[in-house]
């Protein structure tokens, strides 16, 4: 299983783990990523990932721009 996300700093993969059981606490300022995932066996997944930081408000910030519309190919 993947886990909801993680920390992002100067390495891409980082503390705190955003994960079920991490007892991580997000921080004033603490930029993490959010990738949920929808996995089908025997043919594949996607994840979408967003990128966030908390705010001295407590309140966590989406940093990430990109369109959501679904685009058939």
């Amino acid at each position: 299983m993947h886990g909801t996300g993680h920390g992002v700093g100067l390495e891409i993969h980082e503390a705190p783990a955003v994960a079920r059981g991490s007892g991580a606490t997000l921080e004033v300022g603490t930029a993490l990523t959010v990738e949920p995932g929808v996995y089908v066996p025997g043919l594949g997944g996607v994840r979408i990932e967003d990128t966030l930081v908390i705010g001295a408000d407590g309140l966590a910030r989406v940093v990430t721009d990109i369109p959501r519309e679904l685009r058939l190919i």
